[in-house]
């Protein structure tokens, strides 16, 4: 099952990160999908994939870079760096999402400007010392 789960995020992301295809990605969506942000709102199906056609959309220009994908049950891991357009910050990114019936059922979205990253380890230098 961990395999096939990491083949269905890798299908899913594979046009829309070379091609801004978001077609593809919604067939891999279950019907009653939810998007969790790390504010803790959500978003369905349809509302995430037009925020997902806005941003990785073919015209809309912030690239995306995978790091790595890890699978363990129905679960799989999603870490990327992100550029945003028009100069906008580079991100670094973390998705865990949620395999059921074969189709992505749930997304947990945790999101880092990489110029936060020094600021962010504050607290833990500072339980080091």
């Amino acid at each position: 099952m961990t395999t096939q789960n990491k083949s269905i995020v890798q299908r899913a992301l594979a046009g829309l990160i070379d091609r801004g295809d978001t077609d593809t990605l919604a067939s891999f969506l279950s019907e009653d999908f939810i998007h969790h942000r790390p504010d803790s709102t959500t978003s369905t199906k349809a509302e995430w994939l037009a925020a997902v056609r806005a941003a990785l959309g073919p015209t809309a220009g912030m690239q995306v870079e995978i790091l790595h994908v890890l699978a363990d049950s129905d679960h799989v891991v999603v870490h990327s760096r992100r550029q945003l357009p028009d100069g906008g910050p580079e991100i670094v990114v973390v998705d865990v999402l949620r395999i059921a019936d074969g189709a992505i059922a749930e997304v947990w979205e945790i999101i880092e400007p990489v110029a936060h990253a020094a600021t962010n380890l504050a607290w833990w230098e500072a339980a080091r010392q």
